[in-house]
């Protein structure tokens, strides 16, 4: 095994150089660990934590006997070259897997002197074991502290003043001076005009600038939601400070943020957290008038725990955090608040905890107002009148899982980078509410253009558009279109669903088909849930997800994770009334608030669905609704009554219509009729096949397929039976082989296909 197949750095190398030269004025055969040590302690890398850590005059001593006493010799006249022992070999091999734990480039020698003292029966180790003075995790601690020291990291610097960008592998030590905890830490108050300033949170702040005054106990915690303004708010302070608008006792003090990440990075052995930590903490002090800001201050409990031990980063920090020369704030989110920082109730007592809302819509304009000339700047465009207050109202109102400002910031921020991608052909690179809009929908899956602001010649013409397609049932599609109406005009409650609507009929009459019609029509998605699949109790946990523990709990919740996906639909729920009750007290929180939420507290938003729910409950009655002395009711209406007794009163509340659907007649049937044979020459059409029906085969059809029992499914049933199986046979087989005309004719009370002219 040669060194050269191994990725070492410079000053290992000239080591393991100096280590072989030794063993060849030994006149030994083979590189031992003992050679490498013997090298190392006459190295100035040692300096630095010999005198108190190991007693090197005897270890040199006895190591310098053992190789003369103990190892064997190579006469004088005998040519040979230095290999490696079988314990070098080892020891190279876990160097270099010590080097891949760590997460390091090269293998340097803290990697191969641990690997010596790894090593079982080897003297090197036994020696260096018995002359140290501290625990062998403590001595390979404090070397690696000293060898960035002995290769001269420390003075490696491109130049920039970035000192704060550079962050060290292998620890730090206080002897190496104040550069080395610096690197450590980010100055939020060298780097304030590079971030957004703050504009409002006047309250938070003041409250933040009175705990900071206060003798013990003097460390703010800003808790709340993902893109409210934590972190502006500690940027904000910095100004303050900068400008020396703070009480006298904070003027001069500076701020510095401490990342957790990079304090835990390439921390190898047992006791390098804890010194890293501790040697900028130390500096920090030294410092005076500092402020630390923590930010996912959560991440503090547990951070650097080895083993079953009660220490970690958090107790680390409870004796500074009870000092008077260095002030605290941390910032987190009330979820990992509550799931991990509150468990330390030691920690929690040594913050103030300052709760940050979610700004109103309001503030949130006054906020994006003060940051649109940064962002005109950087996307070089000029955000139109009134498109601050479209891009916060809006997000306000469409994206349901984040907070103001930040999610209103996105929207400016993405649309200024899409002008720039897509220049105007004018001077003025103009955002306006067109492209703010189109950017949303992208963003929030809101693809109706029936709900986008500009124009509403799509709803205007839906009620006829629909009718062109479904044929008797008007009064139910003026409800449906009126509901979507009703919502593009804002007249409807923000926190429902665009509608809620049962559905009542026979079988057969368009239930279904209008809720696919809909969909198509608005140009948005159809998503169904067929509901005879939650039958069983068990099943309905499936819409929103298994209870922690159970099968399925990882899987989340069918429906739940259907409008996350496609927020803005038609939500079909058929045949309602098949599924277990407790569906109904699922939906009572949908139809109320328009929120579901799933076994992962995830929140499903609902605003912007059309929920249709259909049944057919009394469907067994409805041949009953015209006999007796109130005989005269449609099917539909009989089952109405049926429904009403079905459902429970507050679920029939929360609807906004129950839409009863017509009984098929004649007229109807004919309607259907004539669209589904239009429907199958389209399908024919790519066979270059012409269909023509006669006037008495069509009325034979009609009145084959015309059943109040069954709707328009027997007329499907109908047209496959007696016409698409006699076309199938003459495509593959017959005259229709290479196209041609079809013409259908009645014979002897029967449909035949014949060749056409």
């Amino acid at each position: 095994m040669g060194m050269e197949e191994l990725d070492y750095d410079d000053c290992t190398k000239s080591i393991f150089e100096k280590a072989r030269i030794c063993a060849e004025q030994y006149r030994h055969e083979f590189l031992m660990p003992e050679h490498l040590l013997l090298v190392l302690l006459d190295e100035l890398c040692f300096d630095y934590v010999a005198i108190e850590d190991v007693q090197v005059p005897e270890l040199r001593s006895d190591l310098v006997r053992y190789l003369t006493d103990n190892v064997e010799h190579v006469p004088n006249d005998v040519e040979y070259e230095v290999e490696f022992s079988e314990y070098t070999s080892h020891v190279l091999l876990m160097a270099s897997h010590i080097a891949q734990y760590a997460g390091q480039h090269d293998i340097n020698f803290t990697h191969v002197l641990k690997a010596i003292t790894d090593l079982p029966d080897s003297m090197a180790s036994y020696l260096l074991k018995k002359y140290a003075l501290v625990d062998m995790s403590v001595l390979l601690s404090d070397f690696i502290s000293s060898y960035d020291a002995f290769t001269g990291k420390e003075d490696e610097d491109d130049g920039d003043g970035d000192d704060e960008e550079v962050f060290l592998n292998d620890g730090i030590s206080p002897s190496m001076g104040e550069k080395s905890w610096r690197n450590m830490v980010y100055c939020v108050s060298d780097h304030i005009d590079d971030h957004n300033p703050l504009i409002g949170r006047e309250k938070e702040l003041e409250r933040t600038i009175q705990v900071l005054c206060r003798k013990d106990k003097n460390n703010p915690l800003h808790v709340g939601e993902p893109g409210v303004g934590k972190t502006a708010l500690v940027y904000g302070l910095a100004d303050l400070l900068r400008k020396g608008k703070v009480p006298e006792r904070l003027k001069g003090y500076r701020i510095y943020e401490l990342n957790l990440g990079s304090l835990l990075a390439g921390t190898q052995f047992r006791g390098d957290f804890e010194k890293r930590l501790k040697a900028i903490m130390d500096g920090i002090a030294n410092e005076g008038k500092s402020i630390v800001y923590i930010d996912e201050i959560h991440n503090l409990v547990g951070a650097g725990r080895t083993g079953d031990g009660s220490m970690d980063a958090s107790n680390l920090l409870k004796p500074y955090l009870e000092g008077d020369n260095i002030r605290f704030i941390g910032s987190t989110t009330y979820e990992e608040y509550n799931r991990f920082f509150s468990q330390d109730k030691a920690l929690v007592r040594r913050f103030q905890q300052i709760d940050i809302p979610e700004p109103s819509v309001e503030e949130a304009i006054r906020i994006i107002n003060g940051l649109k000339k940064k962002y005109e700047e950087y996307h070089h465009v000029v955000y139109a009148k009134g498109a601050v207050e479209y891009a916060v109202e809006n997000s306000a109102k469409f994206i349901a899982d984040r907070f103001l400002p930040d999610k209103a910031i996105d929207l400016i921020d993405e649309a200024g980078a899409f002008r720039e991608l897509h220049p105007l052909k004018t001077k003025a690179q103009t955002v306006d509410q067109s492209l703010l809009s189109d950017v949303l929908s992208l963003v929030c899956k809101i693809d109706a253009a029936a709900l986008k602001e500009e124009g509403n010649d799509t709803l205007e013409s839906l009620e006829p558009n629909i009718r062109k397609k479904i044929y008797g049932q008007d009064e139910a599609i003026r409800q449906v279109v009126e509901a979507v109406q009703m919502s593009k005009a804002g007249l409807l409650d923000d926190d429902k669903p665009i509608a809620s609507l049962l559905f009542v009929g026979p079988t057969g009459v368009g239930k279904t088909e209008l809720c696919k019609v809909l969909a198509a029509e608005l140009g948005i998605s159809l998503v169904r849930f067929d509901m005879s699949e939650y039958t069983e109790k068990h099943t309905v946990a499936k819409l929103i997800g298994s209870p922690a523990g159970y099968v399925g709990y990882e899987d989340g919740g069918l429906l739940t994770d259907a409008i996350r996906k496609t927020p803005n639909c038609v939500l079909l729920l058929d045949e309602i009334e098949k599924a277990h009750a407790d569906i109904y007290n699922i939906l009572l929180q949908v139809m109320d608030y328009a929120r579901l939420t799933d076994n992962k507290g995830r929140k499903a938003d609902f605003r912007h669905v059309i929920l249709v729910m259909t049944s057919n409950a009394g469907a067994q009655y409805a041949h009953l609704s015209s006999i007796g002395f109130g005989g005269g009711k449609s099917a539909g209406t009989a089952m109405l009554d049926q429904v009403k007794k079905t459902f429970k009163p507050e679920f029939i509340n929360r609807l906004n219509g129950m839409v009863t659907f017509n009984d098929m007649d004649e007229t109807m049937a004919a309607a259907v009729l004539g669209k589904k044979v239009d429907e199958l020459r389209v399908k024919l059409q790519a066979k270059n096949v012409t269909l023509k029906i006669s006037d008495e085969a069509h009325a034979h059809l009609l009145k084959q397929g015309y059943s109040k029992t069954y709707g328009a499914r027997e007329m499907d049933r109908v047209l496959r039976n007696q016409l698409s199986t006699s076309l199938m046979r003459e495509i593959l087989f017959g005259f229709l082989k290479s196209g041609g005309t079809a013409e259908v004719v009645l014979e002897n009370e029967s449909i035949k296909l014949v060749q056409g002219a």
